[in-house]
């Protein structure tokens, strides 16, 4: 069977592109209203072959619309207004605490929660209180970009581990501390914008970090362009992952061809590493095709329709050694945003001579290009509803430079299989875009994590809140 795009050199000369995501993709061209859930309904039986709790997935899915609750102390604009979200039946939705340019999350071991703020240098902690909002209070300040953070124990010890744009440093955690004990820097000199011979320009310099149940730990170095050949050649490569000793000793490039890594998390059970990935923009036409209808091959043009679909952004398990092809080879879309194939970047890879694209990595999930993924937590040792605690959930950002703003902005759910292969993408929260075309949204989701007691946690940076999705 041939790809969607493959498939356009069969097509005859001025027929039109067909639509690559929207008939078949469960969460594609909507800004997370009733048309995209409508679609779960004819998938249901795809999911069900993948996963048991897909059986109950009409139950799963976001399908309910829920009245955002906002504690009068939090009542800042923009929740000065009323504000609603869609969820799954049985779950309601609220502002939890504000934290301005809030980033990523992490659950301490006494229930406290870390929210990392890099444009601030610090990282708040929050507290909760009987019939309160929760206790904020800088836990760490004068930090660069911090950005990711692990609680990780070895032996008798746990440590929080902190990413930022230029180091990985550790400290002892004691349950209770309200600030940070001593920081010991296990590795330092990360590129960044600091780092001389890039003179400020680094797109992705935040770093993010896993650790690994064998006690290794891995740091993402995300790509300081769009897509060019110079970090494929740098020292270290970036577009990659390194893996270190949890002290940071013994480093080795665990894997590369991956542009902007954003979520690290091991599946539960295993030494199996996923993430999700930011894909470039402004890939062009790699193939002789005419997609205006205009009779000219369009290879090699720009042209908004189809960088609108490609490439998917990328949810997949990760190996020793792998290649998953950035800057030289693009994934492309499927009707079930599994097994992508790739294509050769018109711009690195044109002859397909730099990389051949038949022999990289292929990626376990496509999401909806320019979707921007960012931070994911596997839920399976949770205690999430049951129904969950065999999946990922993924904060997705949402695009910035689509034509009109129809992917991500919304927070999906990856139920998986008793032997850890991913099923079929399902909306868990969305309605934060207002007005897909007019390109008007009220917040962005950047982490989603489980909390102590059973809800999920979303950080959003643009609405500068904390959001507790929990069971009724």
């Amino acid at each position: 069977m041939h790809s969607p795009i493959q498939s356009v050199r069969r097509r005859r000369k001025g027929a039109a592109l067909p639509l690559l995501f929207c008939a078949t993709f469960l969460s594609a061209c909507g800004d997370g209203g009733t048309s995209a859930n409508a679609a779960f309904a004819s998938e249901a039986t795809v999911s069900a072959s993948l996963t048991p709790q897909a059986l109950q997935a009409a139950d799963l899915v976001a399908s309910v619309i829920q009245p955002l609750e906002v504690p009068p102390a939090l009542a800042q604009s923009p929740f000065d207004e009323p504000k609603n979200l869609l969820v799954p039946p049985g779950f309601g939705v609220r502002v939890f605490a504000r934290v301005a340019k809030a980033r990523f999350m992490a659950v301490a071991p006494n229930g406290d929660v870390l929210v990392s703020v890099p444009s601030a240098g610090k990282i708040v902690l929050l507290r909760e209180r009987p019939n309160d909002t929760p206790q904020a209070f800088d836990y760490a300040t004068g930090m660069r970009n911090p950005h990711d953070m692990v609680f990780h124990r070895i032996g008798d010890v746990t440590y929080l581990y902190v990413a930022e744009s230029n180091r990985i440093t550790r400290s002892v955690y004691q349950g209770g501390e309200v600030g940070s004990a001593a920081r010991e820097i296990l590795i330092d000199g990360l590129p960044d914008n600091s780092t001389p011979e890039l003179q400020g320009r680094y797109g992705h310099e935040l770093k993010n970090i896993a650790l690994s149940p064998d006690h290794k730990l891995y740091v993402s170095i995300a790509s300081t362009c769009n897509a060019c050949v110079e970090d494929d050649n740098s020292d270290p490569v970036r577009g990659a992952i390194y893996e270190y000793s949890a002290d940071g000793t013994s480093p080795r490039l665990f894997a590369r061809g991956l542009r902007n890594a954003e979520g690290l998390d091991f599946l539960p059970g295993t030494t199996t590493l996923w993430v999700s990935v930011n894909n470039r923009d402004d890939v062009r036409v790699p193939i002789d095709a005419d997609l205006d209808g205009d009779y000219i091959s369009d290879r090699g043009k720009l042209m908004p329709s189809y960088v609108d679909d490609n490439p998917p952004e990328l949810f997949t398990s990760v190996r020793a050694g792998g290649n998953y092809g950035w800057p030289f080879c693009n994934a492309i879309p499927s009707s079930s945003m599994s097994t992508l194939d790739t294509l050769p970047d018109y711009e690195f890879n044109r002859d397909n001579s730099v990389l051949n694209c038949a022999s990289v990595d292929r990626s376990a999930k496509g999401i909806l290009a320019h979707s921007a993924p960012l931070g994911f937590s596997f839920l399976h040792a949770s205690a999430v509803p049951a129904a969950y605690r065999t999946g990922a959930a993924v904060a997705q950002h949402g695009c910035w430079n689509c034509t009109s703003l129809r992917a991500g902005y919304k927070v999906s759910f990856f139920p998986f299989d008793a032997v850890g292969n991913a099923g079929m993408e399902i909306d868990l929260v969305t309605g934060f875009v207002i007005n897909p075309a007019a390109r008007t949204v009220w917040g962005r989701p950047v982490d989603v994590v489980p909390d102590a007691r059973g809800n999920l946690l979303i950080s959003d940076d643009y609405a500068n809140a904390i959001y507790q999705l929990y069971p009724r």
